[in-house]
């Protein structure tokens, strides 16, 4: 199956060195490549652009599941992607076909003709293109990093959604809570509402002044709309009314408060309550508390419970820890890789109460890993036990050997749950 993915392949390494800087924040690189494709982002069906730290995929992946069960055709747009590049790019519902990526990419490069451009702009360029050329009711757009200089705040939005905001990624968007949630907010465009997901105070005070500012309508959770779980169901409740509905299919008690972000959503766009429902039930996002069922993983602890989570920041540690301790008790042991941008401590914190020890491994194929023993020196840190390993088969065989009927969770890095899915999935 790879060689039909040579060609895209080709380009997106050879687009990787068009820019000395994998990350620069800036829009104006970006809008010279969309006025030389004929802005593709002016051309777009309705956008819903959804910003935030944590829970913006999840988010995403429960609005489209609520608005194609309405029978809406959707685009979206995700980053990064796990095992292939093809999955940040949905068309009307269907993920990017080989041929028609490697078309969109050329295109955009021949277009830029040459000049500094990074990676995720020209991306996010060959999918504005690819969906302003395919009919659809709804584009949902994530955004990459931040907001306000992110790649994707070149479109006019019908709605806006953020997300909770934590700290992360300070290199890029400032030290303090009150300077990322200015960052998100960049997303805010005048007049357009936006659901805002829940906030700490120092967040939330920053994205009602901009809100102000603009005149733009704030659909903000626990002044306009009510999520929660009561006997094992949710309920929501805005003025429209209240739902009953399911647990969300996608597990962790964190995905509570994104199923409310998207019904919130849905219930904006005058979504049915079957749309609503099938939101909760029938989402699909992987490496958040993924159950690995297959795979040289699972051959090899035959007898474990294997899970799969991509979070990598302090909030993230939160909301593992808060699933783990609701799980049945079983001895739980993590394989953690991180990257050396990540506040390390503050991710493992969380989880030391829960985990009976921690195996480091360094994330093959990246250049940003945290050396393995780094991570255990951090895990050590807060009071787990922990040792490092050459690789995951190596820690889950050691972890099996020990405790057969262990519950190993694999986390600390999307990259990790990417490579761990390719082999696995």
């Amino acid at each position: 199956m790879a060689a039909p993915e040579r060609g895209s392949d080709v380009i997106l390494d050879r687009l990787m060195a068009l820019h000395p800087k994998i990350i620069d924040l800036s829009l104006d690189r970006m809008r010279r490549l969309l006025a030389a494709l004929d802005h593709p982002e002016k051309r777009l069906s309705p956008v819903i652009h959804i910003a935030g730290t944590n829970g913006k995929g999840s988010t995403q992946a429960m609005i489209r599941a609520g608005l194609e069960a309405d029978g809406k055709a959707v685009h979206a747009y995700t980053s990064p992607h796990l095992a292939r590049f093809h999955e940040r790019i949905r068309v009307a519902g269907e993920l990017v076909t080989e041929d028609a990526l490697s078309g969109l990419l050329d295109r955009c490069e021949a277009a830029n003709g040459g000049e500094a451009i990074t990676f995720f702009e020209v991306t996010t360029a060959a999918a504005l293109l690819a969906f302003a050329e395919t009919p659809a009711d709804y584009t949902l757009l994530e955004v990459g990093l931040g907001g306000r200089l992110d790649a994707t705040n070149v479109i006019d939005p019908a709605l806006c959604v953020i997300t909770p905001v934590s700290i992360d990624h300070q290199q890029y968007l400032g030290d303090t809570l009150a300077q990322i949630a200015g960052e998100k907010a960049g997303i805010l465009k005048r007049g357009v509402p936006c659901i805002v997901g829940p906030q700490e105070d120092d967040a939330l005070d920053v994205i009602e002044a901009r809100a102000e500012r603009l005149g733009a309508p704030l659909r903000a959770y626990g002044q306009h709309w009510h999520v929660s779980e009561e006997r094992d169901r949710l309920v929501y409740q805005d003025e429209r009314g209240l739902l009953d509905l399911p647990l969300p299919i996608l597990p962790g008690a964190h995905q509570i408060a994104n199923a409310g972000a998207a019904l919130a959503v849905l219930r904006e766009l005058g979504a049915s309550e079957e749309a609503c429902e099938a939101a909760v039930t029938r989402a699909v996002w992987p490496a958040r508390m993924q159950r690995l069922m297959q795979g040289p993983l699972v051959d090899a602890a035959p007898d474990a419970q294997i899970i799969l989570d991509g979070g990598h920041n302090p909030a993230a540690g939160v909301a593992i820890s808060a699933t783990l301790a609701r799980m049945p008790k079983r001895p739980t042991h993590l394989v953690c890789g991180m990257l050396n941008t990540k506040d390390v401590s503050g991710y493992l914190r969380p989880l030391a109460a829960h985990a009976e020890s921690l195996t480091a491994v360094s994330i093959p194929g990246e250049a940003n890993t945290l050396p393995a023993e780094t991570t255990a020196d951090a895990a050590r840190g807060v009071g787990m036990k922990a040792q490092v390993a050459e690789d995951v088969l190596e820690a889950v065989k050691a972890i099996a050997r020990d405790t057969p009927n262990a519950r190993i969770l694999i986390c600390g890095s999307l990259y990790l749950a990417g490579r761990v899915l390719r082999e696995n999935g």
